[in-house]
């Protein structure tokens, strides 16, 4: 296979060749349906689900059908009841079916491709399981491929299956750790045309921040900073207070080779005077996520269950299952709800008594909405008392910092609070966060804490910053302001274009289903140095339609409505639009 080998998403010139290709194999060719005179196969989810289409040329040569949860019901309900196969009621299972091979094409590496296809299409929106028929003729190919018999057999005309499941993290694991040979070697020889990178992250954590491949990443080329849109991170739009601003000049190169204080004293002391606690309860770190693993790492091992908002912050699920390799439970947060957490589904979530952990991001990025401080103490109250809660403030100044739990926090062992200085105080690029915990707590994390923690230049940052309030109350109501222009701009680009606010730095726009990918939104953005972030591998409730945008001053809020503008006009049904994801660009996932 070459150059030419394609892999795209069908179009609707494809179905025909798809529906035909379905009778010549399994009506004639396998016996799995009676043949009909029309010589076509179709089925009742067509329409509900999506084709994959490898092609060399002019020729097509194989697909594979995907039935995304949204569907509302897989190909396999007609088989078995779901008290049969609880796994078809989980929240974030695709099924994959009909892997499909030209006859002349199936002694190559098609089938295999189209298989790795549909598993990267399905981890771009959201999936975290598969579920197929195999043929049992074709078992040992499934297996090699990672999927698992559940222990159900199917019958359909002359064909027997086997019912085969695994996780798709698992599956993305093998896929590199076992072929990455022969998939580097297909990376350089296929046409990519499907809205996802065509390999994730060697860490397997999409974070956000693709804006720097734009501006460069190995420094050279900083002034292109001016002409990038970084909407795609929730950096703050406007600079950090004067003060901070003051210490960094006053003597950059003392502070770029002084050592700092070992154990951030001056900023443990700042942030007590500022938040009026005591300093035995806090602990800092290198940013959010700096204290998210040690933290983590320390309470957590792989016999650990812990419960996860969903959608929520990536990194906590990336930890969670990926690093430490917890039993992890997802509360899920549903559009019609508002997504917003419902206390006594929560409530009744973590009742028996199971979870080690819960987390919980509030605001809840990326949905935005708060959860009101009140709703939540009396959660953690009536929660059983081997159960941890991190609590995740990161973007609270936006609401009202006396929503916070820190006093809480300060005082009750199951409740642990963390805030990133970065978002709120303009500090991202300094990396300084810190946590409140019982002072028992606070202090094994310190202990497990090295030396210098946080840079020089960020413990002069952070100190300055929280020395200013008034300065940042400011930024933060004009965040607000910023905030409803930018979504009256984006609502007014399409009728079908849902845009729904956040509380904190950030709004989504929801694209229609019968419209682009939300994947291609952002594609196509970048072509006009604008960066957003999709959302659709944070999980399946975005439906692949769902990005999120940070609030940035009004002259880039004004660049970001041209360029969606231009990009759905081009993007539209039977506009002459780029619909590929270049391969060395990053799927979106897991960053603030």
């Amino acid at each position: 296979m070459g150059r030419d080998l394609q892999v795209r998403a069908a179009t609707p010139e494809d179905l025909e060749w798809i529906h035909e290709l379905r009778h010549r194999v399994y009506a004639q060719e396998l016996g799995q349906h009676a043949p009909n005179p029309g010589g076509r196969l179709r089925d009742g989810l067509d329409g509900d689900n999506v084709y994959l289409v490898a092609a060399r040329g002019e020729a097509r040569i194989g697909f594979v059908s995907l039935t995304a949860p949204w569907a509302g019901r897989y190909a396999l309900d007609k088989y078995l009841t779901r008290d049969e196969l609880p796994l078809l009621d989980e929240d974030d299972l695709f099924e994959v079916r009909i892997l499909t091979v030209e006859p002349r094409w199936r002694a190559t590496g098609a089938a295999p491709l189209l298989m790795y296809a549909a598993l990267r299409w399905i981890a771009a929106r959201g999936g975290r399981r598969v579920v197929a028929m195999g043929r049992t003729e074709l078992l040992d190919m499934y297996l090699a491929a990672g999927l698992r018999p559940v222990g159900r057999t199917v019958h359909s005309g002359a064909l027997t299956f086997e019912v085969l499941t695994g996780s798709v993290t698992e599956l993305t694991k093998l896929a590199r750790d076992r072929y990455a040979t022969t998939l580097e070697r297909l990376r350089s020889a296929v046409d990519w045309r499907l809205d996802v990178a065509f390999a994730p992250r060697p860490d397997g954590c999409e974070h956000g921040g693709a804006s720097f491949t734009a501006i460069g990443t190995d420094f050279r080329s900083l002034q292109r900073r001016h002409e990038v849109v970084a909407a795609d991170v929730l950096d703050a739009w406007f600079p950090p207070a004067p003060g901070v601003r003051a210490a960094l000049a006053e003597d950059p190169g003392w502070a770029a080779r002084t050592s700092p204080p070992t154990d951030a004293e001056g900023l443990l002391a700042e942030v007590a005077m500022a938040r009026a606690l005591p300093v035995e309860t806090l602990a800092v770190g290198a940013g959010s996520s700096d204290l998210i693993f040690r933290a983590f790492g320390q309470w957590l091992t792989p016999d650990s269950r812990v419960l996860l908002t969903d959608p929520g912050y990536g990194e906590y699920a990336h930890v969670t299952e990926r690093v430490i390799g917890c039993r992890v439970d997802r509360f899920r947060l549903r559009r019609e709800d508002g997504w917003r957490i419902d206390p006594a589904r929560l409530s009744a979530a973590v009742a028996s008594g199971r979870y080690d952990l819960v987390v919980v991001v509030n605001p809840n990025n990326p949905t935005g909405r708060h959860a009101p401080a009140a709703e939540l103490r009396s959660l953690i109250a009536d929660a059983p008392a081997r159960t941890r809660w991190w609590i995740d403030e990161a973007y609270l100044g936006y609401v009202d910092p006396a929503e916070s739990l820190v006093g809480l926090a300060a005082t009750d062992p199951r409740a642990v609070v963390c805030t990133s200085l970065s978002k709120m105080y303009a500090l991202s690029g300094m990396r300084a966060a810190y946590l409140v915990a019982e002072p028992a707590t606070a202090a094994q994390l310190r202990r497990r804490t090295p030396p210098w923690p946080v840079s020089l230049p960020a413990q002069l940052a952070a100190v300055e910053a929280l020395r200013d309030p008034a300065y940042y109350r400011d930024c933060w109501e004009r965040t607000h302001v910023l905030r409803r222009q930018l979504a009256t701009g984006l609502a007014g680009l399409d009728e079908a274009v849902v845009v729904e606010e956040a509380v904190a730095n950030f709004l989504t726009v929801t694209l229609p289903s019968d419209g682009p990918s939300a994947a291609q939104l952002v594609a196509e953005c970048r072509r006009h140095d604008v960066y957003l972030r999709d959302l659709s591998p944070l999980s399946s409730e975005y439906q692949g339609r769902t990005v999120r945008i940070a609030v940035k001053d009004t002259a880039e809020n004004a660049r970001i409505v041209a360029a969606c503008r231009t990009a759905l006009d081009v993007l539209r049904p039977g506009a002459d639009s780029l619909l590929a994801m270049p391969t060395g660009v990053p799927a979106a996932g897991a960053a603030r």
